[in-house]
């Protein structure tokens, strides 16, 4: 199954709720599990099955498991098999961004099949220019994958530059999105493989994303604990609602390991209602 028809086929199911996975040190305390490689690993196993069977998707954090060196891989790969074992579609979160070798060497990592690593698609930085991407894009086309490109993110810093225009007068967003788009007319993709990450809390219209003229998957993060509602989405996102995958991390995860499952019943209950 091409990865665009598997997100739709996981809207129908199980909703848009993309669950984060993100074992940072004050969220560890917060479970009272020790700040280490194997509490992260234990956060994200009780994450996976609080999500498996009630919500689609899930997003780690690969960031929050590095920090604690090999041992970290190794409880992200568990984490990872786990997930991907349980029916759910994985989005690893890397943010890998190269040229030539060195991004084909991190895509053979994280969507290869049979790797340690092996996600169902991965965050992309296009900083060093989309079209050095495009292989990796061709990459996951073919094992079946995705990808997700940064394209207008929520932390206010980011404006500055994603908001730049070119000498056509369109903003980096918006070369970002188009050359996305027009990667995915070349496939026959229902949604398409590849998408962007467009935070909730960015006004569009001031992105050069305002009249964006086909859906395409987007990672939406910005919702919940950043205060985007689920009720506005179609508001905000115009005519690229159709692909919106809801992103939620600490609004969820604050909830505790004895709070986490309800929390998620719930969320994902009222995510269904409002897309």
């Amino acid at each position: 199954m091409r990865f665009g028809e598997r997100l739709v086929e996981v809207f129908d199911r199980a909703g848009r709720l993309c669950v984060g996975i993100d074992p940072h040190e004050s969220l560890l305390a917060a479970w009272a599990l020790p700040i280490s490689a194997a509490g992260a690993r234990d956060f994200g196993l009780r994450v996976v099955e609080a999500t498996a069977g009630v919500a689609g998707i899930v997003k780690p954090q690969v960031a929050f498991f590095e920090r604690f060196g090999s041992a970290g891989f190794l409880a992200l790969e568990e984490v990872l098999a786990a997930a991907r074992a349980s029916g759910l579609v994985v989005i690893g979160d890397v943010k890998r961004g190269e040229i030539g070798s060195s991004m084909a060497g991190y895509a053979a990592a994280w969507l290869a099949e049979g790797s340690p690593l092996e996600v169902d698609a991965l965050t992309l930085n296009p900083y060093l220019g989309v079209e050095d991407l495009h292989e990796t894009f061709a990459t996951a086309v073919r094992a079946g994958k995705g990808a997700f490109v940064l394209a207008a993110t929520s932390n206010p810093a980011g404006t500055r530059v994603q908001s730049a225009r070119s000498d056509d007068g369109r903003t980096l967003a918006r070369n970002v999105l188009d050359d996305v788009a027009a990667w995915n007319a070349t496939t026959n993709d229902v949604l398409g493989p590849i998408g962007v990450v467009i935070g909730a809390t960015v006004d569009l219209r001031a992105a050069g994303l305002g009249d964006v003229p086909a859906p395409l998957p987007v990672l939406a993060p910005g919702f919940g604990h950043q205060g985007a509602r689920t009720g506005e989405a179609r508001q905000i996102y115009g005519n690229l609602f159709e692909g919106v995958i809801v992103s939620e991390s600490r609004s969820l995860l604050l909830a505790g390991p004895d709070g986490i499952a309800d929390a998620i019943v719930e969320r994902a209950a009222e995510v269904r209602g409002a897309l």
